[in-house]
């Protein structure tokens, strides 16, 4: 086959791209890039807008609660414990021993799935630093979703000087850990840091 039998801009005599190997290459360029124009409006509603974003995450000021005593906030929409916890209550868990709990997973999302849940771990902010005296859980029963009761006044709930569930009986101990009753795991710890000496951010 001679030169003269192939058509124009098939394939040049030394073998280098022609033009219409550039016009099939410029084509599909720009049918990708018009695909990511139409896509990424779509992409980008789907994300959440600043309201959900600022919900995501909660900054808590805890200057104004004194040793012993526990508050209550909303964090995405659950409640969360954070308990100022006296030296004889941290003594109190970590002197408990894993074989006397139910579940011995620290669930902690600050940390590995498969922790232990010593007193240690049940305290551990994302950043790895630990702060005993300061007890921060979702409070949300892991039986069916009730609220646990805990410190009132100086009061405390249950069995083990923690937190109880009186919808079906579960007790839970100072480390936030199930000990008795029917709920199958400890109270979860969210994701949290401390921004500072007295400010936590949790999420």
């Amino acid at each position: 086959m001679t030169t003269s039998a192939i058509k124009d801009g098939d394939v040049s005599e030394d073998g280098e791209p022609t033009r219409r190997d550039f016009i099939h290459i410029f084509g599909a360029a720009t049918a990708a890039a018009g695909a990511g124009a139409v896509l990424w409006p779509l992409v980008q509603q789907m994300n959440p807008d600043a309201s959900v974003l600022a919900l995501s995450t909660k900054e808590v000021d805890l200057s104004s609660v004194p040793v012993g005593q526990a508050i209550k906030v909303m964090w995405q929409g659950k409640p969360v414990f954070i308990r100022h916890r006296t030296a004889t209550e941290i003594e109190e868990g970590e002197a408990t021993p894993l074989s006397a709990l139910k579940d011995p997973l620290a669930r902690n999302a600050n940390i590995g799935a498969k922790d232990e849940a010593t007193d240690d771990d049940r305290v551990k902010a994302s950043d790895g630093v630990v702060r005993p005296e300061w007890l921060i859980l979702v409070g949300v029963c892991t039986h069916l979703g009730c609220i646990p009761l805990g410190t009132s006044a100086g009061e405390n709930r249950g069995d083990y000087n923690g937190w109880f569930c009186p919808c079906h009986g579960s007790h839970y101990d100072i480390a936030g850990r199930i000990r008795k009753g029917p709920a199958p795991e400890n109270l979860p710890v969210p994701p949290y840091q401390f921004v500072s000496d007295t400010v936590v951010k949790i999420g």
